[in-house]
């Protein structure tokens, strides 16, 4: 075991560090103190010097690592529930699959840690300063980031924070993508530029919190407490807030859907030159760009919107029964309790799109033929779309790519699903009495009985 002098302002303190075959026997012994067996023992890690050490797949439940230094350590697929890692410096560290339940890491550095699908349920990332007494018997702090969390520069991809405490946070220019953050605390928390695109924060309390210049596409922040939020310069497309004031002071230069009434064009000659640019191929009429357009309540029932732009676009409750969509882009579009029922999809792109309560019975999203040389064939994309509690009773979706989408209660009753590709889609309690799943790729998918 060797010393290392501290780089901070603490009078001199050297955190112990130690070499990777001691760690190794530390952690056996805490692994059998863990599985309650003789000899084990607690690992007491405080105020060591741990960087660039190993403990992937290793057992740290309940560990004691407060204050250690973890820069560049490879953690993944450990295990840390309830451990203390109070005031601790992962700057770099592997984390991704790291399980961390209930840990402590307030005060914690995390700048440029990769914890890409870890669980960090209920965790602590309050602020929290280390302290220790100097020669006069004065308390002083440790280490030159212990006040504030800082998880500047990190990649929390599709981590799961529920009920998390991260009031206080700095989470600037972090990747949140996909991130799980429900009824998360992050009160005065900072998320200026951070990407918190497909994150869910229902229920979270953001009073006071930064997201200026944030990017937060199809992000779902209903019932969120928004008090003195800033939202200042963020781009909104595809989020989700319930009822909100656009108007407000928090959203200053947000990038927010434009209503369709406010925009220089009637619906009717709007579909008019859509359907004279499909019937000339382009040659005369324009195509129906709808992007980031507000359509919510419409009716658009058996309009031809075919190849038509709808990205970003807010189609809440809007009435799209028998409507041609053939190879209409739709990406981020908010389709929430929409009638979508009977229409023409094929070869759609619903990317990331939010159909929650939406009606899609008997709609049709087979492959399209591309004629030519060689006939081609243009498939649906789904991937990471929502279909929470949606109606696809005798739907047509033979051979979509619907990579992570959510099915989870969704009615899917006789549809054909024969030939898609549904890796790590959830179809938790979903109605699937009846659903053709010949030939579907179902690795990863969770729900269905294979």
């Amino acid at each position: 075991m060797t010393r290392t002098p501290s780089l901070g302002d603490d009078g001199g303190f050297e955190w112990k560090r130690l070499a990777q075959q001691e760690l190794d026997r530390a952690l056996d012994l805490h692994e059998q103190f863990v599985g309650g067996r003789m000899g084990g023992q607690r690992a007491n890690f405080l105020l060591h010097d741990l960087s660039y050490l190993d403990f992937s797949g290793r057992d740290l439940s309940n560990a004691d690592l407060s204050g250690a230094r973890l820069h560049h350590a490879v953690l993944e697929g450990a295990t840390l529930r309830a451990a203390s890692l109070f005031g601790a410096d992962l700057t770099q560290a592997n984390l991704r699959g790291a399980d961390l339940t209930r840990t402590d890491l307030r005060g914690v550095h995390l700048r440029g840690a990769d914890l890409t699908n870890a669980n960090m349920v209920e965790c602590d990332l309050r602020d929290g300063l280390l302290m220790r007494p100097d020669k006069k018997g004065n308390l002083v702090g440790i280490g030159q980031h212990a006040r504030t969390t800082d998880v500047g520069s990190a990649i929390l991809a599709r981590a799961d924070l529920s009920n998390a405490k991260m009031s206080n946070a700095f989470i600037v220019q972090t990747d949140l993508t996909d991130c799980i953050l429900r009824n998360v605390k992050l009160v005065r928390a900072d998320l200026s530029n951070s990407n918190l695109t497909g994150s869910i924060l229902e229920g979270a309390d953001l009073t006071e919190a930064t997201f200026d210049g944030a990017v937060l596409h199809g992000a779902i922040l209903i019932g969120a407490i928004l008090s003195e939020t800033s939202f200042a310069g963020a781009d909104l497309a595809g989020a989700v807030f319930g009822t909100v004031d656009y108007g407000s002071a928090s959203f200053q230069n947000a990038l927010k859907p434009v209503h369709f009434d406010t925009l220089d064009i009637t619906l009717q000659t709007l579909v008019r030159q859509h359907v004279d640019w499909i019937r000339t191929a382009g040659k005369k009429g324009r195509r129906a760009n709808l992007t980031r357009i507000d359509l919510s309540g419409m009716k658009l029932a058996e309009l031809n919107f075919s190849a038509a732009a709808f990205e970003f676009a807010v189609l809440a409750r809007t009435d799209l029964q028998k409507c041609e969509l053939l190879m209409a882009d739709m990406g981020f579009a908010d389709l929430r309790g929409a009638d979508i029922s009977r229409a023409d999809l094929r070869g759609v792109n619903l990317k990331r799109a939010n159909l929650t309560g939406a009606r899609l019975v008997a709609a049709k999203m087979n492959p399209v033929p591309i004629f030519g040389a060689v006939t081609q064939f243009w498939t649906s994309q789904l991937e990471h779309a929502k279909f929470v509690e949606a109606d696809l009773s005798g739907i047509d979706m033979r051979k979509v790519v619907a990579r992570s989408a959510s099915f989870v209660k969704a009615v899917l009753r006789n549809a054909d699903l024969s030939g898609a590709d549904l890796q790590d889609a959830d179809f938790t309690e979903a109605d699937l009495r009846g659903a053709n799943l010949e030939g579907c790729d179902l690795r990863g998918a969770i729900g269905i009985r294979q």
